[in-house]
């Protein structure tokens, strides 16, 4: 996003996003190396560590998912979109830019779908025994975040051609 300096959404949802993703890493290396110190000098294992390392590197996936939709750092075809005219190229970004947006919103309709079911069966983690919507959770939140990185992403691409073509 070059030029314009990001709105006070964008910006708090940044640092959010920095913040947990940090905090996330942070943890699920901390919970390895303990669960490797217990394993080999303690001789006994935290039957806890490696369900939690799961789930957290979890959702640090989906939340980097946001953060790489935010860059663009997700799979395109840029090669093809280069050999387009500049008005083509912008109706070709848009509509791929659409069809993102909508994917992440089916996603999260589904996803929810699946944290009520998993909700309603009042399962938990085997070794947490936390209630296992709590992971789960992770997609619907994660496709939220997508959709609107997706579209963010998409407004500065469309800027971007707009600016190159004056």
């Amino acid at each position: 996003m070059e030029g314009k300096r990001p709105s006070l959404f964008f910006r708090v949802l940044d640092n959010l996003e920095d913040a947990v993703v940090t905090v996330l890493l942070s943890t699920m290396v901390v919970v390895v190396f303990l669960q490797v110190v217990f394993r080999f000098l303690v001789k006994a294992s935290l039957p806890w560590s490696e369900e939690l390392a799961r789930y957290l590197m979890v959702w640090t996936v989906f939340i980097g998912a946001s953060m790489g939709a935010k860059v663009g750092a997700h799979v395109g075809v840029e090669a093809f979109l280069q050999l387009l005219p500049m008005g083509a190229r912008r109706y070709v970004m848009a509509i791929g830019g659409l069809i993102t947006f909508t994917f992440c919103l089916v996603m999260v309709k589904l996803s929810l779908d699946v944290v009520q079911h998993i909700s309603s069966t009042g399962q938990v983690s085997p070794a947490m025994l936390i209630p296992m919507y709590l992971p789960y959770l992770a997609l619907p939140v994660g496709f939220c975040l997508m959709a609107i990185r997706s579209l963010q992403a998409s407004h500065a691409k469309l800027a971007a051609t707009r600016r190159a073509d004056q």
